[in-house]
C-alpha cells in the first residue's frame, strides 16, 4: 500500500509517549476487572453466596451483549467528541459497576449490575481506545495500536494474581469494591489529564480517498460485509476456546495442573506474536496480518483436534493466531476505510464481534455436551478454516489497495 497521503493536522495533537502508556496502563485495569474479572471470582462468589455459578458468569455474557448494542453509539461520540469523554464515562460506569456488584444483595441486583459493566466495557475495551488513536493520529496509529495491544495482553497476567490476592484478603465484595475505587481514583483522572484530544486533527484521507484506490460504494460494503463476518468468527473462536480450554484439556486424560500450565502458553505466545509484527508491520498492509492470524488459529485447532503428542505446539500456534488477531481487527479497517470516520466503522464492526462473544460460552458448552470435547474442537475448527476462505475473499477483494508498491 503506498504512504498515505495526509494534510497536516489543523491543531497540535498530543504525543503518543504520553497517550500510549496512558490508554496502555488502563486497558490493563479495565480488562482485569470486567473481562477476565469472573475467571478469579467465580466460584468465591459461588461458594460463598450460593447462587448458581452458570448465573454468575451469564452476568459476562449480558456485559458483553450490552457493550456491542452499544459499540456503534460509542464510535459514533469518539468521532464527534474525541476519546477523554467516552473513555471517562468508562471509568464512571465501571466503577459503579463495581461498586454494584460488590454491594449486591442478591443475584438479580448482581446480574443487573453488568449492565453498567457492559456499558463501561463497550466505552473504554480496546475498540474504543482503537477509535481514540484512529482519530488522533491518522495511519500513523497504526504502529500505537500494535503496541498499545502488547499492554493489553498482559491484562490477565497482571490481574489474575491481583483479584486472587484481593479475594484472599478483602473477600470478592471488597475486591470488587478496590477495583471501582482504582478506576474512580486512578483511571478516571488518567483519562482526563493525559487524553487531551478535545479538537480533531483534520484527517485528509476518506474511504476512497487519496491514500487508496477509489472503490465503489456496492464494493466497499461487500468488503465491510466480509471484514465484519470475519472478525465475528475471530472473536467467537477465541471465547470458546478460552472460556472451554481446561475442559478440552482435561477430556485428553491431563490432570487440572498440566490442562492450566498448558493454557497458560497461550497468552506469552500472544504478546510474542505481537512484538514481532510490531517489528515488521512496516513491510506489510494489514491484510496480512489478518491472513497470518486465521491461518494459525486453523492450523492450531486443527492439530488441537487431531490429538499430536506435543499440545504445546498447537497452543502456541492458536496463541499467536489470537495475538495477530487483535492488531488486524484495528488495523486492517483503518487501512482500508482511512481514518476519517474510523471511529465509527469501528463502532459498527464491534457489535456483531461483541454479541457473538457474548454468545460463544453457551454454544460452546452445546457443543462439548452434544459432540463430546474432541468433537466440538473439530468443529471449531471446520469453523476456522472457513474463516482462512473468508480471509482470502477479502484478500481477493481488496487486491487495488495491498497491491500497490509502499
Amino acid at each position: 500500500m503506498s504512504t498515505s497521503t495526509v494534510t497536516a493536522p489543523a491543531v497540535r495533537v498530543p504525543s503518543p509517549r504520553l497517550i500510549v502508556p496512558a490508554l496502555g496502563i488502563t486497558q490493563i485495569l479495565a480488562w482485569g476487572s470486567s473481562y477476565y474479572l469472573l475467571a478469579v471470582l467465580a466460584q468465591p462468589i459461588a461458594a460463598d453466596t450460593g447462587w448458581p455459578l452458570t448465573w454468575i458468569v451469564a452476568g459476562l455474557s449480558l456485559g458483553l451483549l450490552i457493550a456491542g448494542l452499544a459499540s456503534p453509539v460509542v464510535g459514533r461520540q469518539i468521532h464527534r467528541r474525541g476519546g477523554r469523554p467516552v473513555l471517562a464515562a468508562s471509568a464512571i460506569l465501571l466503577g459503579l459497576g463495581l461498586l454494584a456488584l460488590a454491594l449486591a444483595p442478591n443475584l438479580v441486583v448482581f446480574v443487573a449490575a453488568w449492565i453498567a459493566m457492559g456499558l463501561g466495557m463497550g466505552a473504554g475495551l480496546y475498540d474504543a481506545a482503537f477509535s481514540t488513536l484512529g482519530r488522533l493520529y491518522g495511519q500513523a496509529a497504526r504502529h500505537y495500536i500494535t503496541t498499545l495491544t502488547l499492554f493489553g495482553g498482559l491484562a490477565s497476567t497482571a490481574c489474575w494474581p491481583l483479584s486472587a490476592l484481593l479475594v484472599s484478603e478483602l473477600g470478592w465484595r471488597g475486591a470488587c469494591a478496590s477495583y471501582a475505587a482504582i478506576h474512580l481514583l486512578f483511571s478516571l483522572p488518567v483519562y482526563l489529564l493525559a487524553i487531551d484530544d478535545r479538537q480533531a486533527p483534520s484527517w485528509s484521507q476518506a474511504a476512497g480517498g487519496p491514500d487508496k484506490p477509489a472503490q465503489p460504494a456496492r464494493r466497499l460494503r461487500g468488503i465491510f460485509a466480509l471484514l465484519a463476518l470475519a472478525i465475528m468468527i475471530g472473536s467467537m473462536l477465541s471465547t470458546v476456546i478460552s472460556v472451554h480450554l481446561l475442559t478440552i484439556l482435561q477430556s485428553r486424560g491431563l490432570a487440572l495442573a498440566s490442562a492450566v500450565a498448558l493454557g497458560a502458553m497461550v497468552g506469552p505466545s500472544q504478546v510474542g506474536a505481537r512484538f514481532i509484527e510490531m517489528l515488521v508491520s512496516r513491510y506489510h498492509h494489514p491484510i496480512w496480518t489478518k491472513l497470518v492470524s486465521v491461518s494459525l488459529v486453523a492450523l492450531g485447532l486443527g492439530l488441537l483436534w487431531a490429538g499430536i503428542p506435543i499440545v504445546a505446539i498447537a497452543l502456541m500456534l492458536y496463541g499467536a493466531g489470537i495475538g495477530l488477531e487483535s492488531i488486524a481487527r484495528a488495523t486492517l479497517p483503518l487501512a482500508l476505510f482511512g481514518a476519517a470516520n474510523y471511529a465509527p466503522i469501528m463502532g459498527r464492526l464491534a457489535m456483531p464481534s461483541l454479541i457473538a462473544q457474548a454468545l460463544a460460552p453457551a454454544l460452546g458448552a452445546v457443543l462439548i455436551q452434544t459432540a463430546g470435547a474432541r468433537g466440538a474442537v473439530g468443529a471449531i475448527a471446520v469453523v476456522a478454516v472457513g474463516n482462512v476462505a473468508l480471509t482470502l475473499a477479502l484478500l481477493a477483494m481488496t487486491a487495488p489497495q495491498w497491491r500497490v508498491r509502499r
